[in-house]
């Protein structure tokens, strides 16, 4: 059997490291990405040390993240300083092994896409299908197919139709997104996005003095803002509001973003009003600032397979962000599926195991994710007073456990991966 090939349809976080962990495995793999330039859209990522441990296990150690690490999980506080919750950072370290690091997204990326061989990732290419009925007919395939004098049955291959012609694969990863072109084909019947009733402000400043070493999140009345200080001294910001969706109104985007975040959070404890204004010095045009609404599946798929096509992160299980595990889990998808589809696995049953191994999983944590961010929406006062003292009430080791099947997470056994040139 000659060198098989994976498309990737998709060149954000999850389908790069689906590259990496697949072309280590001795996959030939091609990168489809729509946008004409690889970019890290969404200013911050938390790296926790299930994510950490999973790129460490495809080559991507430590040293790719140098730079000073989180001390512990996300404080918690209310708008005039009070805190909520507070853990203590050595007893999270001694718990999960490596600690979190946030870094740029856009650095993320570039990471991921200097792991991978010159050509693998073509720019401006859009995935618009595919073809798995097992058609031996001619295809126009226009793609290389990498043919080593491999005479493999074209029912055991499957046809991806791009914006630039056709291509053969042995397997297909769909990681084109939360609005995912793939997953429509394939579940066609499934319900889709659904609108999580929260909208989200996103930005880098630049570092001024000493960074904070923990995260942090202050939670009001239906807003949060959160402090993320990255490994390269930058500091990640983001807040939060409950906003109408399709069903309850409609929506209106603020002319000025940095006025509104001013307006909502300018009389919030120290260090939020000094971080604003220098958002403002930072970002005077309103664009500098990343605005979006929370979208979620509005129900698990049936699989995360179908045929020689697996679905991967916000393709697969797009969740909220409240927990910060969004891209952490599409890390963690990618080492797995290139863990089952290693050596000459048979790629139907590699595809059903690796639904196995991810369903649960990621519908458990899209979950909490969802149950975290009504408590967060509360907006009633007696409401935001129940949530804040039991917040309070809950012990910190309890917290730590709850986050043990989440942080706690290992990458499958097995030998080190090897890297093909």
């Amino acid at each position: 059997m000659g060198v098989r090939h994976a498309v990737v349809a998709g060149g954000g976080i999850g389908g790069l490291a689906a590259a990496v962990a697949l072309n280590r495995r001795g996959w030939r793999v091609t990168v489809c990405e729509r946008a004409p330039v690889l970019t890290g859209i969404g200013a911050g990522i938390v790296l926790a040390p299930n994510a950490l441990r999973a790129l460490e296990s495809i080559g991507l150690g430590p040293d790719v993240w140098a730079g000073e690490a989180l001390l512990g999980p996300v404080e918690l506080r209310t708008p005039d300083g009070a805190w909520l919750s507070r853990t203590g950072a050595g007893a999270m370290s001694s718990r999960y092994g490596p600690p979190a690091r946030a870094v740029h997204r856009g650095s993320l990326i570039d990471a991921l896409a200097a792991a991978l061989p010159p050509g693998v990732v073509r720019l401006g290419v859009a995935v618009t299908g595919v073809d798995d009925t097992g058609d031996t007919g001619d295809t126009g395939d226009t793609g290389d197919t990498g043919d080593t004098g491999d005479r493999r049955d074209r029912r055991d291959t499957v046809v991806v139709r791009t914006s630039a012609g056709d291509l053969r694969a042995d397997v297909v990863v769909a990681a084109d997104g939360m609005r995912s072109v793939l997953r429509g084909q394939l579940f066609p019947r499934h319900p889709g996005l659904r609108h999580a009733g929260e909208a989200g402000w996103r930005a880098v400043l630049p570092g001024v003095g000493p960074p904070p070493r923990s995260a942090a999140e202050t939670w009001g009345r239906g807003e949060r803002f959160g402090i993320v200080p990255l490994v390269d001294g930058r500091i990640y910001v983001y807040a939060t509001a409950v906003c109408a969706t399709a069903t309850s109104g409609p929506r209106t985007q603020p002319a000025d973003h940095h006025a509104e975040l001013t307006r909502r959070f300018g009389a919030w404890h120290d260090p939020i009003p000094a971080l604003l204004d220098r958002l403002g010095r930072r970002n005077p045009d309103p664009v500098g600032v990343l605005h979006h609404d929370f979208y979620e599946l509005a129900s698990p798929l049936p699989r995360f397979h179908s045929g020689r096509v697996a679905l991967l992160g916000d393709a697969a299980h797009a969740m909220t962000p409240n927990m910060g595990q969004g891209g952490c889990q599409a890390i963690e998808d990618a080492v797995v599926l290139a863990h089952l589809l290693a050596a000459d696995a048979d790629v139907p049953a590699a595809l059903a195991a690796y639904t196995k191994a991810r369903h649960r999983r990621t519908t458990r944590i899209s979950r909490r994710s969802r149950r975290i961010g009504e408590l967060a929406r509360l907006s009633h006062p007696l409401a935001v007073s129940a949530r804040n003292l039991a917040v309070r009430a809950t012990p910190s080791a309890v917290t730590s456990r709850a986050l043990d099947t989440v942080l706690g997470w290992q990458p499958p056994p097995g030998p080190a991966p090897t890297v093909r040139a």
